[in-house]
């Protein structure tokens, strides 16, 4: 009996040093997964920011170039169409290319180029070698959206899905905040070639900030053996690409993002030039409410990220992000306010605007089937550069037939109209919201 007692206790001890053991191990396993996560994150956040930041370092100096190479606010539209026309083209072959040959090199290779590009503007001595380095630059900027987005949904745990897009999504409008800041006052400190190349060098630094400690962009999902699609290319499979890209649900997709982004890349674009005729404040101060405008969107889209992770209903909170942020602008162009406070309500428009991104991605995820992330992600998005290659050319022709407040009325419009793709989406997607 003694010995039974003796056995009796030894087994339970054994069994409670398992158990402890096995509770230790998964929380060691737990804590890898979330510093993994973090990291991930970090590492894809920052490229993503640097490649916002080269969205918006010409269109605050709109108002010196517009002087300095004596054309119009048209022909300064250009730039911005070119360079986004030129990423929204190239951007699906980009998403192939992510699901061909992994995202790491192919998203180094794309900020290396951005990058230089805009060295190249700084020494730019004609009109048209803007226009040319913004072709290169758009060709750099197409790999971010399908290799960010790919990286990001095989790496990190699904738990926190919703959160990392919303710090990748925060982390493009950290980018898109300092850009009008750093120009300006390097271009007042300097002159507006200096504050450009100074920009670029940035933008190489980052690169060589992620070939030395860049090992975790990898493609390899968390917790599972998927190998990057050998097939893509293959003629067997074009068919199949093709019926996907083009399903309703995928191309509502694409339009919601090309209307979001004409709205946005709009306030981007002439926003300074636009609440300087409006309000009759000068160029730094219509800087600040520019930056007020993309700070808050920022602390929207961490928001939404948090919101993102408790619902299913991301169309609803797309829905209602877009309606406010449009209603806001409209008090904008219409002049209701007042000049001192107009930063404080382009600072709301933001909020709102920004609120919805991290459920705009959770819809583009729930409509995109296992392995397609690449060309996907790259399709849809693509809709952002669309919509910002045709939306400044119609702001151009507004402001130079001096109507400023119309740039506020237009972007408003855009955002309302997003409401029926979102709707479409939410009806029409064979996968489950």
């Amino acid at each position: 009996m003694v010995a039974n007692q003796v056995n009796y206790h030894q087994t339970r001890d054994e069994a409670r040093i398992i158990i402890k053991n096995k509770s230790l191990h998964a929380m060691t396993s737990s804590n890898q997964y979330l510093r993994s996560d973090f990291r991930i994150m970090g590492l894809v956040g920052a490229a993503h920011g640097a490649s916002h930041f080269f969205h918006l370092v010409l269109p605050p100096l709109f108002p010196i170039l517009k002087e300095e190479f004596d054309v119009s606010y048209s022909a300064l539209a250009l730039l911005t169409t070119c360079f986004y026309g030129v990423s929204g083209i190239a951007q699906t072959l980009a998403g192939f290319l992510v699901d061909r040959f992994g995202a790491r090199n192919i998203l180094l290779g794309g900020l290396t180029l951005l990058a230089a590009s805009v060295i190249g503007y700084g020494f730019a001595t004609e009109f048209w070698m803007l226009l040319l380095f913004s072709l290169l630059a758009g060709l750099g900027n197409s790999v971010f959206h399908p290799a960010d987005l790919t990286i990001l949904t095989q790496k990190v745990t699904p738990l926190r899905l919703g959160k990392a897009y919303g710090v990748h999504a925060f982390s493009g409008n950290l980018g898109w905040a300092t850009a009008p800041i750093f120009v300006i006052y390097a271009s007042q400190l300097f002159n507006w070639q200096t504050a450009l190349i100074l920009s670029g060098l940035l933008g190489l630094f980052i690169v060589l900030f992620f070939v030395i400690f860049g090992s975790d962009l990898n493609d390899t999902k968390v917790g599972s053996n998927v190998r990057i699609d050998t097939t893509v290319f293959s003629l067997a499979s074009l068919t199949q690409n093709l019926s996907l890209l083009f399903s309703s649900t995928i191309l509502s997709c694409f339009c919601f993002f090309a209307l979001l982004a004409a709205a946005l890349v709009g306030v981007q674009s002439f926003g300074i030039s636009a609440i300087r005729d409006l309000y009759d404040i000068d160029i730094t101060q219509a800087t600040f409410a520019l930056t007020t405008f993309l700070v808050c969107s920022a602390i929207g889209i961490l928001s939404g990220g948090v919101l993102a992770d408790k619902t299913t209903r991301h169309d609803l909170i797309a829905i209602i992000g877009v309606v406010l942020s449009g209603l806001v602008l409209i008090l904008i162009g219409s002049q209701i306010i007042t000049a001192s406070s107009v930063i404080a309500f382009l600072g709301l428009s933001g909020f709102f605007s920004g609120f919805t991104a991290p459920s705009r991605d959770m819809l583009v995820k729930k409509a995109t089937p296992a392995g397609s992330t690449g060309r996907i992600f790259g399709f849809v998005y693509s809709g952002l550069d669309f919509g910002s290659s045709l939306m400044p050319l119609l702001l151009g022709w507004l402001m130079d037939l001096g109507s400023p407040k119309s740039v506020f009325h237009a972007c408003a419009v855009m955002l309302f109209f997003t409401i029926f793709t979102v709707v479409n989406v939410k009806k029409r997607s064979s996968f489950a919201f």
